[in-house]
């Protein structure tokens, strides 16, 4: 009796830990759901400092395509997708890359990376431009 208890407990247990990813999750050929979860601003005369992923203007969720090689706001907006521009695997980490030039009316145009996790689809979107720097925490799951 006290074996199956023993076995039971572990079984439930095992259910609480969440299962690995697969490095094949995260090495390009599958499209991902990105969550943000932190966001920090850095300014040349400001410092950095904690903000919102909604002060940024950016969604709460992404779809990463890496068939269309490119990144789009969940739930669809009017803002168009973002262009994947380079892939690559560097020390376990899927690194996307890509330029965006903003408002037309502004000299306001970034380069981005994203960084991928292989192992655990942890994930750090990185902003900068000539006014201001933007770090995004989050990460990614395999997404249908």
């Amino acid at each position: 009796m006290k074996k199956t208890i023993d076995i039971a407990l572990l079984l439930c247990c095992m259910g609480m830990v969440p299962l690995a990813a697969s490095a094949g999750d995260f090495d390009g050929s599958k499209s991902l759901l990105f969550a943000a979860t932190k966001a920090f601003e850095c300014t040349p005369t400001g410092g950095c400092g904690e903000t919102t992923v909604e002060e940024l203007f950016l969604p709460q969720f992404m779809r990463v395509d890496a068939a269309k090689n490119e990144i789009s706001a969940i739930p669809a907006t009017e803002t168009p997708a973002s262009k994947i521009e380079r892939t690559e695997v560097v020390d376990g980490k899927l690194m996307l890359q890509g330029a965006e030039d903003g408002r037309a009316s502004e000299h306001d145009g970034v380069g981005w990376t994203m960084a991928i996790a292989q192992d655990s689809g942890k994930t750090v979107l990185t902003f900068s431009g000539e006014k201001a720097a933007f770090v995004v925490f989050g990460a990614c799951t395999p997404y249908p």
